[in-house]
C-alpha cells in the first residue's frame, strides 16, 4: 500500500482512496535488553530473603527513632530523611501518627519556626494530605513583598515546598522563581553532597520525583552527608537490593509471558519495550506488597502501547475503522473479518482481559471487568477518531481534540488494569473513576500535553502527520514555539490542579489516589522535562534501568 504524505492528499480524491492507505510507518528501534531479564534463579531467591530478614532485624530500632520523644524539627528531618531513602512503607503509622501529632499538638511550629522548618513542615504534610494554609510562609516576605535570601538549606527547602503549591497560591509561585534563581547561581560552590542535591532538585523537584528512582540516587548522596544516620543508610541499602531482585523476578515472570505471544516477529511496527513499561510500574508503585499491581499496570501498557502503534503507526482508516467495530461489540466471532496482524492484536487483548477477569474473580474483585473490558474498547474508538483526524487532514477545534485526549492520556485503562490488586478499591471507587473526577482528568491533561511535546518531532513524522501542535498552531494563529511554550505552561497548571486534587480527595484511600500522583511524575521522567520520549527511544530510559533492575548498591 502506498505511503500516506502531505502531497497525495492534495493530489488524491480523499473521499475514496484515502480509507486505504496506510499512514507513514515509523521504524522502531528493536529492544535494547534481548534476554536479560528473562531468567531468574533460585539463588536470587535466597538473597532477596537474606536482605528481608536483615531489615526486620534493623527496622525495630528505626521504629523505636520514630516513637522517641525530641523536638519536632528533629522529627521532621527524620521522617524527610526516611522517604527520600525510599522506607516510608516500612513505618506508614508512625510516621503518619507522628506528622497529625505535629498538625495538632504544635499548632504554631510553622508559624514561629525558621524558613528551614516551615518550609519542611508545610511540604511534609502537603504530600501527606493534610491542609496547610500557604499564609505560614507570608513572614518571610519584607515590606517590598519579596523573599529574602536565606542559607542554601533554608532555600533548598523553600524550594521543595513550592512545588506542592496550588493554582492560586501566588508566594509559592514567587518562592519557586526566586529560589530557583538564587539556588542556580549557587550551585558550583556547594560541597558535594549539597551540590548533587540541588542539581537533583532543579532539575526533578522531590515533589515530582519518581519515589524509587529518587531513593537510588539519594542513597549514593546521603553516604557522603556527615550528618548521615547508618543505620538508617543501612536499612536503605538492604531494602533497594531487595527490591531490585524482586523487581528481576516480576520482569521475568512478564518478559516470558510476552514471548509467549511472539509479538516481535507478528507485530514488526509495534515497539518492543516491556522493560521501559515496566519502568513505570515500579513508579507506580514500588512497594513490595504492591507485586499484582505492577504486573496488571504492564500487561495494561502493552495493550495501549501495541493498539497505539496499531493504530498510529500501521492501521488503514477502513482496517481501523473495522477493529474498533469488532471491539466494540467484544466478540471473537467477528475476529475473521480482520486482516491478519490484527486478528494477532485482538487475540492479545482478548487473552489480556480473560486472565484479568480469571484473578479479579480470585481476588474477590469480579465487579472490575466490565469496566476493564469497557475502558479498552473506549480507547480504541479515541484512537480511531485520532487516525481519522490525521488521515483525512481535518483538524478538529482544539477542544474536541483535548476532549478525545482525556482518553488517550489512557489515565482510565491504566487505572482500571490495576483495580485486583488493591484491596481497598470497591465499586464506588470505580463509579467515582467513571464520573471523571478533575483529579484524573488534571492528570490525564498534564500527561498528555507533556507527552505532546516530548514526542512531537517523532510523531509529526517529517511534518506528514498532524499533531495536537499543529491543531493549536492552527485554531489560534501562533507559531510552533508559542504552542510548546503554551503547553509547557499547562503542564504546570496541571501540576498544580493534582495538588490540589490530591489533598481535597482525601476520601480515596492513599494507595488509589497515588495513581494520580506518580502518574504526571513518570511523564515528568519519561518525556525528560518536555524534551524526549524514553518510552519509544530506549537509550534514554537506559540509565533508570540500569539503576533499578541491574546493578545492586554495594553494601
Amino acid at each position: 500500500m502506498a505511503t500516506y504524505s502531505i502531497k497525495a492528499d492534495a493530489d488524491a480524491d480523499a473521499s475514496s482512496c484515502v480509507g486505504e492507505v496506510r499512514p507513514p510507518v515509523t521504524n522502531h528501534v528493536p529492544s535494547i535488553w534481548g534476554d536479560i531479564f528473562s531468567n531468574y534463579s533460585s539463588f536470587d531467591d535466597q538473597e532477596r530473603e537474606k536482605c528481608k530478614e536483615a531489615i526486620e532485624e534493623l527496622k525495630e530500632e528505626a521504629r523505636d527513632m520514630l516513637k522517641a520523644k525530641t523536638t519536632p524539627l528533629n522529627q521532621l528531618i527524620l521522617i524527610d530523611t526516611i522517604e527520600r531513602l525510599g522506607l516510608a512503607y516500612l513505618f506508614e503509622t508512625e510516621i503518619e501518627c507522628k506528622l497529625k501529632q505535629i498538625k495538632h499538638d504544635d499548632d504554631d511550629l510553622l508559624h514561629c519556626s525558621d524558613l528551614f522548618t516551615t518550609a519542611l513542615g508545610f511540604r511534609l504534610l502537603r504530600q501527606h494530605r493534610h491542609h496547610i494554609s500557604c499564609d505560614v510562609f507570608i513572614k518571610f516576605i519584607d515590606k517590598d513583598g519579596m523573599f529574602g535570601e536565606g542559607d542554601v538549606e533554608g532555600m533548598l527547602s523553600l524550594y521543595e515546598a513550592a512545588h506542592v503549591r496550588f493554582n492560586d497560591e501566588r508566594i509559592l509561585q514567587e518562592a519557586a522563581d526566586f529560589t530557583r534563581h538564587y539556588l542556580s547561581s549557587r550551585e558550583t560552590e556547594l560541597e558535594s553532597h549539597l551540590k548533587d542535591r540541588v542539581k537533583r532538585a532543579l532539575e526533578h523537584p522531590f515533589h515530582r520525583d519518581i519515589p524509587i528512582v529518587y531513593a537510588r540516587f539519594f542513597i549514593s548522596i546521603y553516604e557522603k552527608d556527615p550528618s548521615r544516620n547508618e543505620l538508617l543508610l543501612k536499612i536503605a541499602k538492604l531494602n533497594f537490593n531487595f527490591l531490585q531482585k524482586l523487581y528481576r523476578k516480576e520482569l521475568s515472570q512478564l518478559s516470558r509471558w510476552r514471548n509467549e505471544f511472539d509479538l516481535k516477529s507478528k507485530l514488526p511496527y509495534a515497539r518492543d519495550r516491556l522493560v521501559e513499561g515496566y519502568m513505570w510500574c515500579v513508579g507506580y508503585h514500588f512497594e513490595p506488597q504492591y507485586s499484582y499491581v505492577r504486573i496488571g499496570l504492564a500487561k495494561g501498557l502493552e495493550i495501549v502501547g501495541i493498539m497505539d502503534d496499531t493504530y498510529d503507526n500501521y492501521a488503514t482508516l477502513n482496517e481501523a475503522h473495522l477493529f474498533t467495530d469488532i471491539l466494540d461489540k467484544w466478540n471473537m466471532d467477528e475476529v475473521y473479518r480482520l486482516p491478519e496482524y490484527m486478528r494477532t492484536v485482538y487475540h492479545f487483548i482478548m487473552s489480556n482481559c480473560q486472565d484479568y477477569e480469571r484473578d479479579a474473580l480470585k481476588l474477590g474483585k469480579a465487579f472490575a471487568t466490565p469496566y476493564f473490558i469497557e475502558t479498552v474498547q473506549q480507547l480504541g474508538r479515541a484512537y480511531n477518531q485520532e487516525l481519522k483526524w490525521v488521515m483525512e487532514r481535518k483538524l478538529p477545534p482544539f477542544e474536541d481534540y483535548v476532549k478525545n485526549s482525556e482518553i488517550t492520556s489512557c489515565i482510565f485503562l491504566l487505572f482500571a488494569a490495576i483495580i485486583p490488586g488493591f484491596k481497598s478499591l470497591t465499586q464506588e471507587t470505580i463509579d467515582w473513576m467513571k464520573s471523571e473526577p478533575k483529579i484524573a482528568i488534571s492528570t490525564g491533561m498534564l500527561g498528555r500535553y507533556s507527552d505532546d511535546i516530548g514526542s512531537h518531532d517523532r510523531e509529526s513524522k517529517g511534518g506528514q502527520v498532524l499533531t495536537a501542535i499543529d491543531c493549536y498552531m492552527k485554531q489560534h494563529g501562533v507559531t510552533k514555539q508559542e504552542t510548546l511554550s503554551e503547553f509547557a505552561r499547562r503542564v504546570e497548571e496541571g501540576w498544580m490542579d493534582v495538588n490540589k486534587e490530591w489533598v481535597q480527595t482525601a476520601f480515596v484511600p492513599r494507595e488509589i489516589a497515588l495513581q494520580f500522583l506518580n502518574y504526571p511524575r513518570m511523564c515528568d521522567a519519561t518525556y525528560n522535562n518536555c524534551n524526549g520520549d524514553a518510552y519509544t527511544d530506549p537509550q534514554m530510559a537506559k540509565s533508570n534501568v540500569v539503576a533499578l533492575f541491574i546493578e545492586p548498591i554495594p553494601i
